[in-house]
């Protein structure tokens, strides 16, 4: 693939991006928050959370002491350090980095 091909590649993204993170203000505007934009708002990160969950913990072998301990632990940091904190990035960054030590460590 040709450099030009890549730099225009990168270019339609980054125009698309740009759209799709400016479309919300141009529409709204100034206008209050609708209700049940504020609604998902707050349930989504919550939501978005759980699933990760689930979906790092379906893998968990029959034979629980290969990775399940390490898997858990993780979960348990995410858990708590949200619960904590109350912030998903934070949560999610921590919890990665105790899986990734505790697979090193382990």
């Amino acid at each position: 693939m040709s450099n030009e091909k890549i730099l225009l590649y990168i270019c339609v993204g980054a125009v698309c991006t740009i759209f799709l993170r400016a479309l919300p203000f141009t529409l709204l505007g100034k206008k209050e928050i609708p209700d049940k934009i504020q609604y998902l708002g707050k349930i989504l990160p919550p939501a978005i959370m759980a699933v990760l969950i689930v979906y790092c913990l379906k893998d968990v072998p029959v034979s629980f002491l290969e990775s399940g301990v390490q898997k858990l632990i993780a979960v348990g940091v995410v858990a708590g350090t949200y619960l904590w904190k109350k912030n998903t990035f934070f949560s999610i960054i921590l919890g990665t980095a105790c899986y990734m030590i505790l697979l090193h460590i382990i």
